[in-house]
C-alpha cells in the first residue's frame, strides 16, 4: 500500500515536468517566462522565488481549506500568496540585492502568477498537505527546468556566454570562433524568445505524446 502511494506521488511530481509542464503544455507564466530567461542567473533566480512561493502556498492553502468559507477563497488566497512574495522581496532585497534589481518588477508580478494562482485553487484546495507539497515540488522544478534551458539556450546563441550567478560567467565564444560565426542580439529579443520557447514546446509535447503512444499500445498488447 506505502508503495503504490509512493507511486503515486511520484507521478504526481513528473507530471508538472512533463505531461503539466506549465511553460510547455499548460502555457503559463509566460511573462516571467519570456522577461528573465535572457541570462541563466535572472532564470535561477526567478526559479527559486517561485519554488519557494508555489510550495509555501499550496502547503498553507491545503491546511486552511477546510475552515476558509467558499465565497472569500480566492481573496484569501492572494493573501497568502502576497505575503510569501513580500518575504522573497525582502530576502532578496536584503541578502542579493543585485538579483533583486535584476529580476524587478517581474518579482512582485509573482502575486498574480497563474500558475501559483492556479494551482492553489484547482489543487491545494481540494487535496492533503502532502499532496499538495508534492504536486508544487513538481510545478516548481518544471517551470525553472524550462526557464534555465531556454536561458542557456538564449544567453549562449545571444551572446556566447552563460552566467550561472553574478561573476561566475562561461564564455563559450571561442565555439563561434571555431565554427567562424557570431552570437546575435535576435536571442535575446522576445522573438528570439518565442522561437526557442516554441522548439522547447514542441520536443516536450512529441515526446508527451510519444509515451502516451506506447503506454496505450502496451495496455492493449497486455489485454
Amino acid at each position: 500500500m506505502s508503495e503504490m502511494k509512493e507511486q503515486s506521488q511520484w507521478k504526481n511530481f513528473l507530471k508538472g515536468i512533463f505531461s503539466e509542464n506549465p511553460n510547455l503544455v499548460a502555457f503559463l507564466g509566460m511573462c516571467p517566462t519570456l522577461a528573465v530567461s535572457t541570462k541563466v542567473e535572472s532564470a535561477l533566480g526567478m526559479g527559486i522565488a517561485v519554488v519557494f512561493v508555489l510550495t509555501m502556498s499550496n502547503l498553507i492553502v491545503s491546511l486552511i481549506r477546510k475552515i476558509v468559507p467558499n465565497d472569500i477563497r480566492i481573496p484569501v488566497y492572494i493573501v497568502v500568496i502576497a505575503t510569501l512574495v513580500t518575504i522573497v522581496e525582502m530576502m532578496m532585497a536584503a541578502y542579493l540585492p543585485e538579483m533583486y534589481t535584476t529580476l524587478g518588477v517581474f518579482l512582485p508580478l509573482v502575486v498574480v502568477n497563474c500558475i501559483i494562482l492556479g494551482r492553489a485553487e484547482a489543487y491545494a484546495s481540494k487535496n492533503t498537505p502532502l499532496s499538495s507539497v508534492v504536486d508544487a515540488l513538481g510545478m516548481a522544478a518544471g517551470f525553472t527546468l524550462t526557464l534555465i534551458v531556454l536561458a542557456i539556450i538564449r544567453e549562449f546563441l545571444g551572446s556566447g556566454t552563460i552566467t550561472i550567478w553574478q561573476s561566475f560567467v562561461i564564455d563559450l565564444s571561442g565555439v563561434y570562433t571555431a565554427l567562424r560565426l557570431s552570437p546575435t542580439q535576435f536571442f535575446l529579443s522576445p522573438v528570439g524568445a518565442f522561437l526557442v520557447l516554441g522548439l522547447l514546446a514542441g520536443g516536450i509535447n512529441a515526446y508527451t505524446m510519444d509515451r502516451s503512444a506506447k503506454i496505450a499500445k502496451n495496455k492493449a498488447v497486455a489485454k
